[in-house]
């Protein structure tokens, strides 16, 4: 009788749940880095650049998900992005109120990521994709409660080489060429990876990969010659004054006097600078927002320290103030001040700030915060486009939040603006990075429309920009002072300015085809799979 022995196979050593957890982890620790990488893009860091490596990490993360994957990876990304971007909204009235606009726009981006990992599937994926991007930028930037176009990936390219695509096609061109570029970088990588693995690449595959990421630069290098700022109109002499504040917070206007003399004493400043040689004489001067909280039509010592620094200057000057009419909204207006005149035009601010200017759902809001009892009268919208003539040059007014709006700058060139004014208050903001992001905004608008920007603030960065994007002169955070710089005139409409929302409209059309092909697609895989198993079910059993 013989024994058989059985060597027992030594037990295999236990996973540990880390190991198995970690790959489980990749794709969101990816969605949230690549948001990171586009915040990092934006000012005031000079990482423009950053924006690439983020959205081919991002198409990495979203290529083939499911589509409730996608959404979940969407939230982290959009999470990633807007928390550090919009930091600066709860400066002064405390984490809720930003964490829930950071939430809802990450929901925009998330919902988006769902539609961009459903094209990923087409063939030229990183075209159908970078439109639906763009589109995605589009809603968010009109719904809810006018819209919040903060974050668009064309604000952060204010230093970028693609930015001549601003005067080409407005910022939706801008966005698209950049997060094409993007995914078409990832879509590089997985060509040359995929020739090392097997020594060939189908040729669409190449061409696709190529094109993708050519197609972006050579746009942007034949956009070029429409960046100009040579002066069609001759030039204009402007002062802008930064008076600054008494204090940082929300209750930097508590003090509306002080505020109104920090103005209206720089401005005298200037004028004695101007007859000593230091600085030559402004044709106009321009004040920030809200550098008169006290209406001037309404009390007579505001209106007699703006007459006073006025004359003093000797040239019209543009007053941000706030009307307070005894019925109805406030009214943030901007006032054309003639030396002799007095009051002689005004432009009321057309898009108001939600939750800040005025208050939809009160009731609502007030779970969040308690601080939506500040805003205790709502400002109303104006209805006409603000164009001021001013010593002979016609300049398009577009007050503080406004710049983010497409159509609120460009309807002030389409009415003859020659130069753009952008007065602003970032002084609820402290020394945030808002100021920078906005600043930013005024650098692609200039190189959109080819004109001159001027952004006098009452106390974070005031600036004179070129038509071709450049600052040639910027003032301190919290500093007072006056700018005083000849900018060149123009009246040429650039093809942004002409085609107007047209180009947006043409990449939502793509965006919307691309979808429509990708769920056409689903529906014939899911109803040939169903084919199939029917036909198996259905056939004779084998004897």
């Amino acid at each position: 009788m013989s024994a058989t022995i059985t060597t027992a196979e030594p037990p295999s050593a236990p996973v540990s749940r880390s190991r198995k957890l970690w790959p489980r982890l990749v794709r969101p620790a990816a969605a949230v880095l690549s948001g990171a990488l586009l915040y990092a893009s934006f000012p005031p860091r000079p990482l423009w650049w950053l924006v690439l490596p983020g959205f081919a990490l991002l198409g990495w993360v979203l290529t083939g998900r499911g589509l409730r994957a996608a959404l979940g990876l969407g939230l982290l990304a959009g999470l990633g992005f807007m928390l550090p971007l919009l930091h600066w909204t709860g400066e002064e009235v405390g984490p809720v109120p930003w964490l829930a606009l950071a939430l809802v726009e990450a929901l925009f981006i998330a919902v988006g990521c769902v539609g961009i990992s459903a094209v990923s599937r087409l063939p030229y994926w990183p075209v159908w994709a970078a439109a639906v991007w763009t589109l995605d930028e589009a809603l968010r930037s009109r719904v809810p409660f006018g819209g919040f176009p903060w974050g668009k990936i064309a604000f952060g390219q204010a230093e970028s080489a693609f930015l001549p695509l601003a005067a080409l096609g407005g910022t939706p061109l801008l966005s698209f060429a950049v997060v094409l570029c993007g995914f078409g970088l990832l879509e590089a990588v997985r060509q040359v990876r995929r020739y090392r693995i097997t020594g060939a690449v189908p040729r669409s595959a190449v061409v696709a990969a190529a094109v993708t990421v050519a197609a972006p630069v050579a746009a942007a290098l034949a956009a070029l010659p429409l960046v100009d700022d040579s002066p069609e109109d001759g030039t204009a002499t402007v002062a802008a004054i930064q008076g600054n504040v008494p204090r940082l917070g929300l209750d930097f206007n508590s003090q509306r006097r002080a505020v109104l003399d920090n103005h209206a004493e720089r401005t005298v400043q200037l004028a004695r600078d101007v007859e000593a040689g230091k600085v030559p004489q402004p044709d106009f001067v321009l004040w920030p927002e809200n550098s008169s909280d006290l209406d001037p039509y309404r009390n007579a010592d505001a209106r007699e320290a703006i007459d006073r620094a006025v004359r003093a200057i000797g040239a019209p000057t543009v007053i941000g103030a706030v009307l307070t009419p005894d019925s109805g909204p406030l009214r943030n207006t901007l006032i054309e001040w003639d030396p002799e005149s007095g009051p002689v035009d005004t432009y009321d601010k057309r898009h108001i700030q939600p939750f800040g200017e005025y208050m939809p759902m009160r009731s609502v809001a007030r779970v969040f915060s308690e601080d939506v009892d500040r805003v205790q009268r709502d400002f109303g919208p104006g209805g006409k486009v603000g164009v001021f003539d001013l010593a002979g040059t016609k300049v398009g007014l577009v007050t503080c939040y406004e710049a983010a709006f497409d159509g609120a700058v460009r309807d002030t060139v389409k009415d003859g603006g020659q130069m753009i004014a952008v007065p602003s208050n970032n002084a609820t903001f402290g020394r945030s990075e808002m100021t920078y992001q906005q600043l930013a905004m005024s650098q692609v608008r200039a190189v959109e429309h080819g004109r001159s920007v001027v952004v006098p603030v009452t106390s974070g960065v005031s600036a004179v920009i070129r038509p071709d994007g450049t600052i040639v002169q910027k003032t301190e955070m919290f500093t007072p002072d006056a700018l005083v710089d000849e900018v060149p005139l123009r009246s040429t409409l650039t093809p942004a300015t002409r085609l107007g929302t047209l180009p947006e409209g043409v990449l939502t059309l793509l965006a919307v085809a691309g979808l429509g092909w990708a769920v056409a697609r689903s529906v014939r895989a899911r109803k040939a799979r169903e084919d199939v198993t029917a036909g198996t079910e259905n056939a004779p059993a084998a004897t």
